[in-house]
């Protein structure tokens, strides 16, 4: 899942691309069918997929709206990494520090 999520918005995946089926999905990545299906239903239901008949699952478009709209959508996820950082005893610093590395790493270059 989250390495689908990161071809998806860093652009390795752009918006109308094919996403591979549930058995191609399984099979390249040698997990269970079931497994794959709930990746792909996942990925459907945060709006980062969708089904268009006749071509298959491809890749969303990112959905309209204002920065604080999009910035909902992660709320959960933002939830889960600061109750993990502050498992691990990091201070809310160290965890900037550490969410602005990444940011650079997987920002497209400009």
């Amino acid at each position: 899942m989250f390495a689908a999520k990161k071809s998806i918005l860093t652009g390795s995946l752009p918006p109308g691309s094919r996403f591979p089926s549930v058995r191609s999905l399984s099979q390249e990545l040698q997990i269970n069918p079931n497994t794959a299906h709930k990746v792909v239903m996942a990925l459907k239901s945060e709006g980062l997929l969708e089904v268009q008949p006749g071509v298959g699952t491809v890749v969303a478009a990112l959905p309209p709206g204002s920065s604080e709209d999009r910035s909902d959508l992660l709320s959960h996820t933002t939830e889960r990494l600061v109750i993990e950082a502050q498992r691990l005893g990091l201070t809310e610093e160290q965890l900037l520090t550490a969410v602005r590395k990444h940011w650079r790493k997987l920002s497209p270059p400009s």
